[in-house]
């Protein structure tokens, strides 16, 4: 999914163990989660839950937004590359035309022209690193934010749920196998989304 690669490259990181809690007194410290999502296990000592992470980027519309503004960030950074480099080529081949039929009036002016060439070249290289480098930057601040925006989330959210344990899981990473009714990523991207058109408002 290239649509999201960026943002999950700098998620999986985050692929294992969002929060702990104290196991201490649950019965009288912890309140009940909602039904559906979580399983309490051994005799109600422990709670556990997990969310699949690449069903949360591919529904949480922050992240969705966030995505689309770098590629919209990234197709123009390769019109601007593309059309510098189709100039140059353009240059390079006129400028071997002029040459090879003796057009310039002297050899100091074809030096000239050739040493423009060059420094363009080297020009639009370094303009292709800055606009790699800044992206780059762009993005490991999107993941952050990100990934705040997630883990102050799920804070807040266990505060009501009381779990002592909430996996995050990509593919098959970190889970083989976890019974469904553990999964709380829909409560997590209905939050969050809910979270996030209340802050655009």
């Amino acid at each position: 999914m290239k649509r999201f690669s960026y943002l999950v490259k700098g998620l999986v990181a985050v692929a294992i163990v969002v929060l702990f809690t104290q196991c201490a007194n649950k019965a009288d410290h912890q309140p009940q989660a909602a039904a559906s999502a979580g399983t309490t296990v051994s005799g109600g000592d422990l709670k556990i839950a997990y969310v699949d992470i690449d069903s949360l980027l591919t529904k949480y519309n922050f992240c969705i937004d966030l995505n689309e503004a770098m590629v919209k960030k990234e197709e123009n950074i390769r019109l601007t590359l593309n059309q510098k480099a189709t100039q140059l080529k353009k240059d390079g081949e006129e400028f071997q035309r002029k040459y090879e039929n003796n057009a310039f009036i002297s050899p100091e002016r074809a030096q000239q022209e050739y040493n423009r060439l060059e420094k363009a070249q080297a020009d639009l290289q370094n303009l292709s690193n800055k606009l790699s480098n800044e992206l780059a930057t762009e993005t490991a601040k999107n993941n952050l934010q990100l990934r705040d925006s997630i883990n102050t989330f799920i804070q807040s959210y266990n505060k009501i749920h009381g779990y002592n344990l909430i996996l995050s899981n990509t593919g098959f990473d970190n889970l083989l196998y976890a019974d469904p009714s553990m999964d709380i990523t829909n409560q997590i991207v209905d939050g969050l989304n809910a979270r996030y058109s209340s802050s655009k408002k």
